[in-house]
């Protein structure tokens, strides 16, 4: 059995290349081989997002706190909250983030195929953001 603490491990700065804003990333858990599960606590400031990206494998996103905004291309832009879980299937191009005027935390959770787990693609422009 191992234990990790959250908290206890360095956090890591939302890179500018795939987030917009403030976004802070917490990575208590990745599986070791063969397992291919990777888990993500991640913060984002008001008005903060990802790009848009995909994942082999899907991702679930459960809210822990806040309110935030999530959208899969070429749906709606939907409100999320703390205790929504949220499951994004295999390939499915979307992005996810904090509210305008409220932070967001979610953990994220995702499979490795072939040691990916995220295809990052072009940033979500403001007037997407704003819907």
């Amino acid at each position: 059995m191992e234990i990790k603490r959250n908290g206890s491990l360095p956090s890591a700065k939302g890179p500018g290349d795939w987030f917009t804003g403030n976004v802070r990333i917490d990575s208590p858990f990745k599986g070791s081989e063969p397992a291919r599960v990777a888990g993500a606590i991640v913060t984002f400031e008001p008005g903060a997002r990802t790009a848009w990206h995909t994942h082999p494998l899907g991702q679930t996103l459960i809210v822990t706190a806040g309110c935030g905004r999530a959208q899969r291309e070429g749906g709606p832009i939907e409100e999320i909250r703390a205790g929504d879980v949220v499951w994004f299937p295999p390939g499915e191009k979307h992005w996810h983030g904090a509210a305008p005027t409220t932070a967001l935390t979610h953990i994220a959770i995702q499979e490795q195929l072939d040691g990916k787990a995220v295809d990052w693609l072009e940033k979500v422009s403001d007037e997407q953001y704003q819907g």
